[in-house]
């Protein structure tokens, strides 16, 4: 009775705990290898698409979030004196504002294909998933840059390339060694 006890209680507090019960729904390896296709695929398949701060979510590229703008104080940067209006210097034209992507928000594009929910930052997509050195890197694999993986991310596509938003758009190119964080961080497991 005990033992009986003792397991029940052990697989309540397994299936209680967040991050260790049913942490990889892709039971053979034919279906794992499914979902990593289709995530890289889905990643590849935004090339072209713009770099925007803040941009992109699980349904594809968007415009940046919208931050509030701080109350004004009669002063500003194009109108430094209100006693002097005539010394009011035109304002710079807004930047368009367009649907793309940013590093964080591209990948949590691609895995959302597979119902895998990522951490929007890098620095706690970082966080998540089994570390990896590079060496032993695997298509699917998340590459990180900075500290803690705080500054990037892009996507092992295999055969030394990678998926990644650049200042200008979504792009494959080789893979970045410089300023690479230590692990890479594998998400759906082998």
């Amino acid at each position: 009775m005990r033992r009986i006890y003792a397991i029940a209680l052990g697989l309540a507090v397994l299936l209680a705990t967040p991050g260790l019960a049913g942490a990889n729904p892709y039971a053979t390896p034919a279906q794992r290898q499914q979902a990593i296709d289709y995530v890289i695929k889905r990643a590849l398949s935004q090339r072209g698409v713009p770099f925007t701060y803040g941009g992109g979510d699980i349904n594809g590229p968007s415009l940046p979030p919208v931050r509030e703008e701080p109350p004004t104080t009669g002063l500003s940067a194009n109108n430094p004196d209100p006693l002097f209006p005539s010394l009011v210097t035109p304002a710079a034209p807004a930047a368009p504002k367009v649907a793309g992507f940013d590093a964080s928000g591209l990948i949590v594009y691609a895995f959302g294909g597979v119902g895998i929910k990522m951490p929007r930052s890098s620095g706690e997509q970082y966080k998540v998933g089994r570390k990896v050195l590079p060496s032993q890197a695997l298509p699917g694999d998340l590459i990180f840059y900075g500290p803690e993986g705080t500054q990037s991310v892009a996507l092992f596509v295999g055969n030394g390339q990678m998926v990644g938003v650049t200042d200008a758009a979504v792009t494959v190119s080789p893979v970045r060694t410089n300023e690479m964080a230590p692990y890479l961080s594998r998400i759906i497991e082998w």
